[in-house]
C-alpha cells in the first residue's frame, strides 16, 4: 500500500485517507508479505480496523510496542500515531478506515441508535487490541467486506463495530488518549535502531555501537530508549529474539540451534527469557503450535 503522506509540524506525518467512491469507507484486502511491513510511524483523523490472519509480527500503537501471534485485530483511534505492522511470511490483511462522522449527524451529536458506538470510539482513542472468540468472529466477517455492494457494505461495517464495542474480549494499548507523538529526529532514531537489529540480533549486540547510532553515551541512550519506549534496550533486544525464535520453532532446527542462531550465548538462558515473556517454556510452546495446526 503506498501511503500519502505529510509532513505536519514537529510531528510525525499525517497520512491523507482518500475513501472509496461511493462509500464511507476505504477498505483493503489483500495478501501481503512481511517485507511490505516497513516501520513507518504516522497518523490520521480516519479510525482504522486492521485484521491480519494467522500472522505473527510486532506492532507499534501509541506509545505501546508489542508483539502478537496467532493473527491481530487491533481499532485505531483518530489521530492516534502507529506504524505499520509487522508481520512473517505471506499474511493475510484486511484493514477499514472510516471517519467517526458515520455514527454523527451534521453537528457531530451521536445518533441515539449508535450510542454504544460512541463509547468505543473514545476507547479507541488509546488503541484497542482484541482477542479470543472476538477475533476470529470478526476476522471473518472483515473478509466478507470486499465482496460486498457499498449498501451491504456500509451495514456489515456497522455490524462488525457493534460486536466490538460490545466484545469485553479486549485489552487496552494506552494508558491515555492522544499518546506522544515522535519527533522527526526520535522516527529517525528509532528506524535506525529497528534496522540495526534486524541485521545484527543474531550475534552479540554492542551497546556502545548502538548507542553512537543516535550519537549519545551509553547511560543517556539506555534512559533515552526507556523514556522513548517505555522498556529497556535489553529488554527490547530479548523480546525481538524470542519473537525471531518462535518463527523457527516449526522446523526440524533443535532448540540448542535456535537458540544460538537467535543470538542468545546459552540453551539455560535462552529458555528463562522464553518462558518470562511467552509463559511457557520453548518445546511447550512447539508443541502448542503443533496442536494448534
Amino acid at each position: 500500500m503506498t501511503k500519502n503522506l505529510i509532513p505536519f509540524g514537529s510531528k510525525s506525518p499525517i497520512e491523507l485517507i482518500n475513501l472509496d467512491e461511493g462509500s464511507s469507507f476505504r477498505i483493503l484486502h489483500r495478501q501481503v508479505s512481511g517485507d511490505d511491513f516497513k516501520w513507518n510511524y504516522h497518523y490520521h483523523p480516519e479510525l482504522e480496523i486492521v485484521y491480519i490472519n494467522k500472522g505473527v509480527g510486532r506492532r507499534h500503537v501509541g506509545n505501546h510496542m508489542s508483539y502478537y501471534e496467532d493473527g491481530d485485530l487491533v481499532l485505531i483511534g483518530s489521530n492516534l500515531p502507529h506504524a505499520s505492522f509487522g508481520s512473517v511470511g505471506l499474511q493475510e490483511e484486511v484493514v477499514v478506515q472510516f471517519g467517526n462522522d458515520i455514527i454523527a449527524n451534521s453537528q457531530s451529536v451521536v445518533r441515539p441508535e449508535l450510542q454504544l458506538l460512541g463509547g468505543l470510539f473514545e476507547r479507541a482513542a488509546r488503541g484497542l487490541s482484541f482477542y479470543g472468540d472476538t477475533k476470529a468472529r470478526v476476522g471473518e466477517k472483515l473478509k466478507l467486506l470486499s465482496k460486498y455492494t457499498s449498501y451491504k457494505k456500509f451495514w456489515a461495517v456497522l455490524d462488525i463495530l457493534t460486536d466490538l464495542a460490545e466484545s469485553s474480549e479486549c485489552i487496552l494499548l494506552n494508558d491515555f488518549a492522544n499518546s506522544t507523538v515522535l519527533s522527526y529526529k526520535d522516527q529517525a532514531r528509532l528506524k535506525s535502531l529497528y534496522a540495526h537489529l534486524d541485521v545484527n540480533y543474531h550475534q552479540p549486540i554492542d551497546i556502545k555501537q548502538v548507542a553512537g547510532l543516535v550519537s549519545l553515551s551509553v547511560p543517556a541512550f539506555c534512559n533515552y530508549f526507556k523514556k522513548l519506549v517505555n522498556m529497556t534496550y535489553t529488554d527490547f533486544v530479548n523480546e525481538y529474539r524470542i519473537e525471531k525464535s518462535c518463527q523457527s520453532l516449526l522446523s526440524d532446527k533443535s532448540i540448542l540451534d535456535i537458540c544460538f542462531e537467535c543470538g542468545f550465548s546459552s540453551q539455560s538462558y535462552f529458555c528463562k527469557v522464553f518462558k518470562k515473556i511467552k509463559g511457557m517454556t520453548p518445546l511447550e510452546y512447539k508443541n502448542a503450535l503443533i496442536k494448534r495446526g
